[in-house]
């Protein structure tokens, strides 16, 4: 492909989304900086009409049709790579997130000042609710030392009202891929996100190989945006709850040294067992069979899964957010013991 006088694709990954893209693109196309990105959205072989809306109410925006629902892993690393030679820089953008003015320019002056970053996320609001953080990604995410993932702003289901409290850049463990601007060659060079994971948690692993090679993913909160969340499954739905088990079990078992590998997963999967059982005895015998699922395919899958060779942990200095929320009773990110060592 001949490379593009812009440095930045803007791709929305879109599966049977009419509805989602009706209320969530006219921001994005009013809001798009057209001296230096490009919006595409490529559709995961769509049963729908989204491809024909698309056509006939936005033929300005480029569609990338993909012949089938490869999940939002896979679909995303196809999209990238049939772009990467063009663009340097790739958004990867929910079709349930609004956008305001000047949302892009941050996240590209940031990466532009900053060499070794390799990803970006912009403050996630809650487009509910714009006065509080997005569960998923807030102002950055982290992992714990058991693979609990949580954020600057949001520790389980507690989410923070934003009041400018985590308004400065920081560097996180991952960020979220509801809005995440990434470097398209690191991108590549890391492996793109995982298929096997088809959904959830992929950004997160993405994020922990892209570290592993020397790279650094941060929050730029001079960039806001507003994410629905649950656009595809909702929190309670049995399929969320197999994907983010299982695709826990497969994070930590490619990116923990080896040294720490077997010890810390013992002790994940006995955390697991725990929530299998009140599951179990509060009678949500479909979630509680989601987690065994997900225990059961992880042991299925982990033969075939390639281990890093990594000798540095990067949850070493986390803390541990079971002690840190239900004993300590800290509930917000600026509370824990430990915050900004992992």
């Amino acid at each position: 492909m001949t490379k593009s006088s812009l440095p930045i694709a803007v791709i929305i990954l879109n599966w049977n989304g009419r509805k989602l893209l009706a209320e969530f693109l006219p921001s994005v196309v009013e809001h798009l900086p057209g001296d230096i990105a490009r919006l595409i959205v490529a559709d995961n072989g769509s049963t729908d009409d989204s491809v024909a809306w698309l056509r006939e109410n936005y033929p300005e925006v480029e569609v990338m049709e993909l012949a089938e629902n490869y999940g939002f892993a896979e679909g995303y690393n196809r999209a990238i790579a049939a772009v990467a030679d063009e663009y340097r820089y790739t958004i990867l953008l929910n079709s349930d997130v609004a956008v305001d003015s000047d949302w892009i320019t941050p996240l590209y002056r940031f990466m532009q000042s900053h060499p070794k970053a390799v990803a970006v996320q912009p403050k996630i609001l809650s487009y509910r609710d714009r006065t509080v953080f997005e569960y998923a990604g807030a102002a950055g995410g982290f992992l714990d030392r058991n693979g609990y993932p949580y954020c600057r702003g949001r520790l389980f289901a507690v989410v923070e009202a934003d009041r400018g409290q985590y308004d400065e850049p920081m560097r996180v463990m991952w960020a979220s891929g509801a809005a995440l601007m990434v470097d398209n060659k690191a991108y590549l060079l890391a492996g793109g996100l995982d298929s096997s994971f088809f959904a959830h948690m992929e950004e997160i692993d993405l994020c922990w190989r892209m570290q592993l090679r020397g790279g650094e993913v941060w929050c730029c909160p001079a960039s806001h945006v507003y994410h629905l969340g649950g656009g595809s499954l909702p929190a309670e739905n049995p399929r969320k709850t197999y994907l983010n088990f299982r695709n826990n079990l497969l994070m930590l078992h490619k990116n923990l040294p080896a040294g720490v590998r077997v010890r810390r997963l013992i002790r994940r999967r006995l955390l697991d067992t725990l929530a299998f059982m009140k599951y179990a005895l509060t009678l949500d015998f479909r979630n509680a069979a989601a987690v065994w699922r997900a225990h059961r395919d992880y042991a299925r899958m982990r033969s075939d899964i390639a281990t890093s060779d990594a000798t540095i942990d990067l949850t070493a200095g986390c803390p541990d957010i079971l002690t840190e929320y239900y004993l300590k009773r800290h509930t917000t990110f600026s509370s824990l013991s430990k915050r900004s060592e992992c």
